[in-house]
């Protein structure tokens, strides 16, 4: 491999459903990152965490946020409440995949244009509020439903993404990337989490971008921790670790 091959690979780690209840799991999990090696990290922030308090309402996590954005990471705006409300005009289909493959946390799926026009925007203003100016928008699950990626657009939102890329909301630009993800609900999920995520490291070795997805409850799984550092650790000397927005912009 070349000096050349090293430098154009990148690694984009992401922290889902940060939030004042998964605070002590999100300074744990990027300290952890940063003796691996992974500067820069992008951060999923729930505004509104299953409406259990709102970020606004914790000036120490405001602050650590905005520490963490002057340190090199990045705010991404994740979901709203990042809870699923039944929709009267859900599928049999539609409520197998947000209230079981989710567990009832595919907020943005079947959600209206207007609704979810309302709720980013509404995001986008709190977090402004605070410093903070985040151009991209990830929905809870990467389940982001065809209404809801035009409430994107209408908003003039940059970028977001799916389990299998990075969506360039503006250009229609899709960069393909399978990202790494682990389910710790039930053993078999960990277990199938475990085998999975050993082959696709394995069949993307050679990619141009990695990413890697990290949730707060995977700190608490020995096994599934372990795997993540190890896939961290191997794969820092041969890529450079990025935001989605500074990959983005180098794109």
């Amino acid at each position: 491999m070349s000096v050349s091959d090293e430098e154009s690979r990148k690694l984009i780690v992401s922290l889902h459903d940060v939030s004042p209840h998964t605070w002590k799991e999100c300074v744990a999990i990027l300290s952890g990152l940063k003796t691996l090696g992974v500067s820069q990290v992008s951060l999923l922030v729930i505004p509104n965490h299953h409406e259990r308090g709102h970020f606004l309402d914790y000036p120490d996590f405001c602050e650590w946020l905005k520490e963490c954005v002057a340190a090199g990471h990045e705010v991404v705006m994740h979901g709203y409440f990042h809870r699923d409300r039944i929709q009267s005009r859900d599928t049999l289909r539609d409520m197998l995949t947000t209230r079981y493959y989710t567990a009832g946390e595919g907020e943005f799926h079947s959600i209206s244009r207007e609704e979810a026009k309302t709720l980013v925007a509404k995001s986008r203003e709190e977090f402004a509020s605070i410093g903070l100016f985040p151009t991209g928008f990830i929905a809870p699950a990467w389940l982001l439903g065809a209404e809801a990626e035009e409430a994107l657009r209408d908003l003039g939102v940059d970028y977001t993404t799916r389990i299998g890329g990075i969506l360039e909301l503006k250009t229609n630009r899709y960069h393909q990337s399978q990202s790494l993800c682990w389910s710790v609900r039930a053993a078999w999920r960990r277990w199938m989490s475990l085998a999975w995520n050993a082959f696709l490291f394995h069949r993307l070795e050679n990619a141009p971008l990695l990413r890697i997805a990290i949730h707060p409850v995977d700190i608490a799984q020995l096994k599934i921790w372990s795997q993540i550092c190890r896939l961290n650790f191997l794969a820092l000397p041969k890529r450079a670790p990025l935001t989605y927005g500074r990959y983005l912009a180098g794109c």
